[in-house]
Parts: structure tokens; C-alpha cells; sequence
């Protein structure tokens, strides 16, 4: 086990390289990324040629021929080690972790710990065997093998833990895992694959950091035989084609333009910091955040009245707060104001941006009774911007919140667990919450549906889509 790397603000001895075949890799060209909270840059970040991603793949392949037969129990302890070394190294991965995502550190060490967790969960969880038809003459075994190497290409606003979920999930059904994090983020995943050699056979995970082009030569290369990718539906979608080319597994989460719906029994003083925390934590940067609120008519005054007090909590100030995690997502944001400005919808708090303040900075926005055709209601804005509707009728509201890009999750708060669960279940979501803000955990499956994904991951169900069945036919 390696000593944990000490924290120091200036961190100038600090290096970060791509990760081929076990061992550290610069490059002849660097780009630099930027701290949000600031605007500073940051350190150099190694951009992948197209040589290296050979090199990997093939270090990948000949790896698995050796990873794909290890035990489970031999899998798992490696598991374990590996939630160690992130545990023992911490403070360092949190405090890279803070600088290129703009969150605080309490919020980035609990990414990190959040990582461990998944990798303890999945080393108590076990793909069996299981008999599939029997009568006199066959007896028909169903086993789950792995599919060889994945390419893993993760998101911004939750590097560690989207990162963690993917490879682990390729660990430990014995597939060989490349992950490229996005080019806006690349530091601590860089920096945990490098500290998890320690512990595992070269080849077996790997890191290659670069952009939009990397990606697009994953999905193409003849060498990887699975993607899992989590961002936008225009690059799922890229993907998907790419793939279609050699047949590649895919899993894919993407657009998630979530409904919270408050119905008229529901407890405001217990619901609406709940909702807040949906709409405003991490400036509103998380994959089935809450998007769109829509509020029982009968509750609608009361609701906005202590909904903007709650907004004023989320503040540069809390550390469940944070910039926006780069000046993409910063510009898009500010196109979703000026949109709502631009055709008179009333803003009730927030809206503004200092032009001369440092920071992607966002004010907590709350938007009142926008049109249902309006871009702030129809597209994921993905940004502390909360567009607060009506509704009466409940086959109405639920129509309403079933957008095509809305299928990755949902919430639902009323004290009736019955009529909780008979709404939840018209909901076209993968995951439905009830009285609780969306949070994914990582013992249940993970699916978007409709334009939100194809596949999942997390829980056991998650680990099939990493294996293919393979059937035994045994004749008696």
C-alpha cells in the first residue's frame, strides 16, 4: 500500500501522466485545465495520442487473458485494497478534486470516500451460476463471462464517484478497463488510476486523458470491446453509431430533465428543503438533479414562499454549493437566463451574474410558472435554475413531467405511500425517489430510459450489463 500522499495548497510537486501498461506516461502535448472557483490554471494534464490508445488496448487485451481468470475471491481482494488506497490517499485526491471541480473539500473528500464505498459494496456481490431449464435429458446452465476491454469515458461533475461506478463495475467481472475522464476534470482520476497500480497486474486499468477526438477513437477501435459513457444525448447518441461498427456493448446514461411533483397533502415545512437540496446542490450539476417542480395549485403560495427562503441558504458561502464546473456549462446557463428574460418569465430570486466576479458563479434561480413549451421547462439546464409549475389534475401533471428527456429519474413527495407508489409507477423514469431528493445509491440498478440512457449500472442488476451469458448444455 502506498503512504498517502501529504496535502499541500500550493501542490507544486504535483504531475499528472496517462497510464499505459502499468506505468506513468507524459506527453509532448499538455494543456492545462481551469479551477472554477477562480479562473487560475492549474497544472499541466497529458493529452493521449493516437499510438498511446494502441499501446493501452493492446495492453488491455493481453492482460485480460490473464484478469478474465481469477477467482472471485481473488477479484474481491483486490477490490478491497483498492478502497483502501483511495481512503489512504484522501486528503490528496480531495484537494485535486476541489481545484478542477469547484467544489468544496468537505464535498470532494466525500467523492472520494463515496468511491471506496462502491468498491467495498461490490466486493460482497457475486454474479452465480444459475440452472436455466432441467427435465430428463438436459440440464441447461446459465454463467455470466466477461466481455474483454471496456472504455470508460466519465463526466465532470462527479468525476470520482461516475468514474468509481464504471471500474469497478469492469473489475470485477473480470473485464480490463481504459477510462478516459472529461478533459474538464481530469485530474484526480489520472491520479487514482496511477495509486491503484500499486495494487493491480499491468493493463488491467488504465488512463488516458484528451478530449472529444480520444473518445471518438475508443468508440471506433476494433481493440475495446464495451463503452459505458455518461454525458449528453448528442454524444450517446455518436456513440451508439460508432459502436454499431464493430458490435461494441454499450451502456449510456444521459439527459435527465427530472420532474419533482409535490402533491396537496404533502408536509411543506419537511418537503421543501428536500426539494431545494434536488434543485440547488452542486449548483444544480448532478445527473437527475431536480430540474422541473411542479407544485399542487393549492400548495403553490405557501410552497414559494419558503422555497426562495431555502434558496438563499445555497451560497458561495455552503459548502453544498459551487460554481459551475467550467465555462461551457457557465455560457449554457446564462443562455437559459437570458431566454427567460428575453420572453418576460418571472424571476422570483437569482437571474443575475457579476461580470466582474471570478468563479462560474450562478445564484440559486427560481423561475415562477414558466410556459410548459419554454427551454427552461423542455431542455435539462443542468445549472441552479429552477422553473416552479401548477398542477391540479394528476394524470395532467404526470403527462407533463414524461418528457422524452426526462426518463433517468424523478421525485415524489406525499405522505400517502399508496398513491406515492400508484403515480410513481405512470412515471416513464428509471429511478423514482419518494419524500426524498433524487441521490442514486449504489445498491440499486441505474437506468435512463427514452432519450436518458440505454443499459444501467450499479446494484448487482448493473454487473450483468458488463458480462455476456454464456449457456451449458449438459446432456444426461
Amino acid at each position: 500500500m502506498p503512504a498517502p500522499v501529504q496535502d499541500d495548497d500550493s501542490q507544486p510537486e504535483l504531475a499528472f501522466y496517462n497510464i499505459i501498461d502499468g506505468k506513468p506516461r507524459a506527453s509532448k502535448v499538455n494543456e492545462q485545465v481551469i479551477d472554477p472557483r477562480t479562473e487560475d490554471s492549474l497544472w499541466d494534464v497529458p493529452v493521449a495520442s493516437a499510438k498511446d490508445l494502441d499501446d493501452a488496448v493492446d495492453a488491455a487485451n493481453r492482460a485480460f487473458k490473464t484478469w478474465k481468470l481469477t477467482s472471485q475471491a481473488e477479484r474481491q481482494k483486490v477490490l478491497q485494497e483498492i478502497a483502501d488506497c483511495l481512503r489512504a490517499n484522501k486528503d490528496v485526491l480531495a484537494h485535486i478534486h476541489t481545484k478542477e471541480t469547484g467544489k468544496s473539500f468537505p464535498m470532494a473528500s466525500v467523492d472520494v470516500e463515496v468511491a471506496a464505498l462502491h468498491f467495498e459494496y461490490y466486493k460482497g456481490i457475486t454474479l452465480e451460476d444459475d440452472v436455466q431449464y432441467e427435465d430428463d435429458t438436459v440440464k441447461i446452465i446459465g454463467t455470466y463471462v466477461p466481455v474483454g476491454v471496456m472504455a470508460a469515458i466519465s463526466p465532470w461533475n462527479f468525476p470520482m464517484i461516475l468514474s468509481s461506478v464504471k471500474v469497478v463495475s469492469a473489475l470485477v467481472t473480470g473485464n480490463c478497463v481504459i477510462i478516459k475522464p472529461s478533459p474538464f476534470t481530469p485530474y484526480s482520476i489520472l491520479k487514482f488510476c496511477e495509486l491503484a497500480q500499486s495494487v493491480l497486474p499491468p493493463g488491467v486499468f488504465q488512463a488516458l486523458s484528451g478530449g472529444a477526438d480520444l473518445g471518438e477513437r475508443m468508440t471506433l477501435h476494433p481493440g475495446i470491446h464495451h463503452i459505458s459513457f455518461t454525458g449528453t444525448l448528442a454524444v450517446g447518441q455518436r456513440i451508439m453509431q460508432n459502436a454499431a461498427k464493430t458490435l461494441k456493448k454499450v451502456v449510456l446514461e444521459l439527459a435527465g430533465n427530472n420532474a419533482a411533483i409535490v402533491c396537496e397533502d404533502a408536509e411543506l415545512e419537511k418537503v421543501v428543503p428536500s426539494v431545494a437540496a434536488g434543485c440547488f446542490f452542486h449548483a444544480g450539476q448532478v445527473c437527475v438533479a431536480s430540474k422541473r417542480v411542479y407544485v399542487h395549485e393549492s400548495l403553490y403560495d405557501k410552497f414559494m414562499e419558503l422555497f426562495v427562503e431555502e434558496a438563499k441558504k445555497y451560497s458561495p458561502e455552503n459548502i453544498l454549493y459551487s460554481p459551475l464546473s467550467n465555462r461551457t456549462n457557465f455560457e449554457r446557463a446564462k443562455s437559459f437566463l437570458a431566454d427567460s428574460k428575453k420572453n418576460n418569465h418571472e424571476i422570483v430570486i437569482g437571474g443575475e451574474t457579476k461580470a466582474d466576479e471570478k468563479g462560474f458563479w450562478i445564484p440559486p434561480t427560481i423561475v415562477a410558472k414558466p410556459p410548459e413549451e419554454s427551454l427552461l421547462v423542455q431542455e435539462e439546464q443542468f445549472a441552479p435554475i429552477a422553473p416552479v409549475l401548477t398542477w391540479s389534475d394528476e394524470d395532467d401533471v404526470v403527462a407533463r413531467a414524461n418528457l422524452d428527456n426526462a426518463g433517468l429519474g424523478a421525485s415524489l413527495y406525499t405522505p400517502d405511500l399508496d398513491k406515492a407508489r400508484r403515480i410513481a409507477q405512470k412515471l416513464e423514469s428509471g429511478s423514482v425517489w419518494i419524500n426524498r431528493f433524487e441521490r442514486p445509491h449504489y445498491g440499486a440498478y441505474f437506468a435512463g430510459w427514452k432519450l436518458s440512457g440505454f443499459g444501467g449500472e450499479l446494484g448487482k442488476h448493473g454487473l450483468y450489463n458488463y458480462c455476456q451469458v454464456q449457456c451449458l448444455h449438459f446432456h444426461k
